[in-house]
């Protein structure tokens, strides 16, 4: 499951960060779908000093909505990718749920995921965090 490199003019580049990331997003949709989920929303921003942003959100098949973050990480060196996401970044990604949650008429229930992509290696984490105290 390597990611190619980018040829260029001047011979093969290494791939961005934003590439990787991508790659790894693309990675994660399509283990998630395979298990059952449906795409609501990719990449979801809110605007503003402080906001967040969701990789990706999804429909469990029980109505659950699915808050994903998703971290790529070439070893797992210094806890891996799944160690990556700080309370910082938990605490913005719950900001940007409440903030997608408020332009629903009922809220359904949620959890927030985080998949780890690393080396060959998916690992899907359900209910990796929740929004307590934040």
């Amino acid at each position: 499951m390597g990611i190619p490199l980018v040829k260029t003019g001047s011979g093969p580049q290494p791939p961005t960060t934003k590439q990787l990331g991508d790659r790894a997003e693309d990675l994660a949709l399509a283990h998630l779908q395979r298990a059952g989920l449906r795409l609501l929303e990719r990449n979801y921003r809110t605007a503003g000093r402080g906001g967040g942003e969701i990789d990706l959100i999804m429909r469990a098949p029980d109505g659950t909505c699915v808050f994903v973050e998703v971290r790529h990480r070439a070893s797992s060196s210094h806890g891996g990718a799944a160690a990556s996401v700080s309370w910082a970044k938990q605490k913005r990604i719950v900001f940007a749920a409440r903030h997608y949650l408020m332009r629903l008429r009922t809220p359904p229930p949620c959890r927030f995921d985080v998949v780890a992509v690393q080396a060959d290696r998916i690992e899907w984490l359900p209910g990796a965090f929740d929004a307590d105290g934040m």
